[in-house]
């Protein structure tokens, strides 16, 4: 684990004062985001964070296949088809071949699911864009580029 910054250096540079913010704000952030209820209709089915990513991309991108789901999860494909596979024994996925490549699998969110689904992402989603619509483009970017570092060094530091 990395020591912190000598107090000269991190007043110097006010980095010290940002990141005590942050450390007392993320986490308000996450407790505030697991608050969200599930809605009744998808509460049988154990959903956990994995789970959301996963669907929050179907509900957003629309359906696609086990690797594109992979490449933008950054995991294995196994990983995706464990998760896609769990998802479509529930009743939540469905998966169809791919009219284009009979050999390819689409994955798609179950109509009946659909409207559960996009009520449970509503508040998290409405929440971001009311934050991020004052931000310029290039601000936006920075401030995405700036979480998916900071998510990158604590799993440095954790392994």
């Amino acid at each position: 684990m990395s020591m912190p910054e000598s107090r000269d250096d991190a007043e110097d540079s006010g980095v010290d004062a940002t990141v005590r913010e942050l450390l007392l704000l993320m986490p308000r952030l996450v407790g505030r985001a697991k608050k969200i209820p599930v809605p009744e209709p998808l509460r049988t089915f154990s959903l956990a964070p994995r789970h959301l990513s996963l669907l929050a991309y179907l509900l957003f991108d629309g359906p696609m296949t086990v690797n594109e789901l992979a490449t933008r999860l950054q995991v294995a494909p196994t990983t995706v088809s464990l998760l896609i596979g769990d998802l479509s024994r529930k009743g939540i996925l469905e998966r169809r071949e791919d009219e284009r490549d009979r050999r390819r699998r689409i994955v798609a969110i179950a109509a009946d699911h659909e409207p559960a689904i996009s009520a449970w992402l509503a508040p998290g989603a409405a929440a971001w864009r009311h934050a991020l619509a004052p931000l310029t483009p290039d601000q936006r970017r920075l401030f995405v580029d700036t979480l998916s570092a900071y998510e990158t060094a604590v799993e440095a530091e954790t392994n």
